[in-house]
């Protein structure tokens, strides 16, 4: 009898150990597109990247300012109700943009990026560049720090715009500088000036033009397709988001202040639209 017992329970072992084959059911490609995307609602935030979760935040913020948008000036109310649908149109009446949200509601796909016009503290001068530059007040009670950063928008297709932020602490400084870079929103003109690009595509600058601020001077110089950013590391970010592919640069007098150098750039592309071409 226990001989016959142990059989027993090895053959129950057996029959839990065995493997099943698995069953293949067709499944159509509709159907496998939903789970897919019922399986992306349900992972984590914690799982997703730290961009991805940036960039779903701030999407959320920008829904969330429109909805709750009150215009006050007669500009901002004909955006909300749709009789101005083209920023352009805007431009070409000179009429100045006083509210942040008209930006945000004629150009949904608008870029935003921070210029290292900053250092860090370090040994011999500093260390690396950085987007805040700190500064101290000195009172009764104790050094009071600030923080400012410059930022740049644009939408690649020839809108770009430059504005400061000041604050105590950094993240309010960068939506201060977003948003007066917003309402310093302009229009530049791009094309094909090379004389040894035959293109008519709008992949650099009409012609050579030039900016200054303070003691830093640049000179942009339109360049044939294909060269790419031969220019300095923050105006390459100018470059990129202002929808320049291809650039010649010469630089002049004191250029390890970001700050006026970055102005210098856009002032130079802001020029670009005073060109009188034949």
């Amino acid at each position: 009898m226990p001989k016959k017992e142990k059989q027993t329970d090895l053959e129950k072992k057996e029959q839990a150990f065995q493997v099943k084959e698995p069953v293949i059911e067709e499944v159509s490609e509709e159907e496998t597109e939903e789970t897919v995307e019922k399986i992306i609602e349900k992972v984590p935030e914690e799982r997703l990247g730290k961009e991805e979760m940036i960039k779903k935040r701030r999407e959320e913020d920008k829904k969330k300012r429109q909805e709750a948008w009150a215009p006050k000036t007669r500009l901002g109310r004909d955006v909300k109700e749709g009789r101005i649908t083209n920023i352009d149109s805007i431009f070409e009446k000179s009429v100045p943009i006083l509210e942040a949200e008209i930006v945000d509601k004629l150009i949904p796909d608008l870029q935003s990026d921070l210029l290292a016009i900053g250092q860090s503290k370090g040994k011999f001068g500093g260390g690396k560049r950085r987007a805040w530059r700190q500064t101290q007040k000195k009172t009764a009670e104790g050094n009071v720090p600030s923080f400012s950063t410059m930022a740049i928008v644009g939408d690649c297709k020839g809108h770009l715009g430059i504005g400061m932020g000041k604050a105590k602490e950094t993240l309010p400084a960068r939506e201060k500088a977003i948003r007066d870079a917003k309402l310093n929103l302009m229009r530049i003109r791009r094309g094909c000036g090379s004389f040894n690009c035959a293109c008519e595509e709008n992949h650099s600058i009409p012609s050579k033009v030039q900016g200054k601020c303070g003691s830093a001077k640049i000179t942009l110089i339109p360049a044939p397709k294909g060269t790419g950013l031969v220019i300095e590391d923050e105006c390459k970010k100018i470059m990129k988001l202002a929808g320049i592919k291809d650039i010649y640069s010469r630089t002049a007098g004191q250029t390890r202040t970001k700050f006026n150098l970055a102005k210098a750039c856009v002032k130079a592309l802001e020029n670009t639209t005073k060109i009188k071409i034949k």
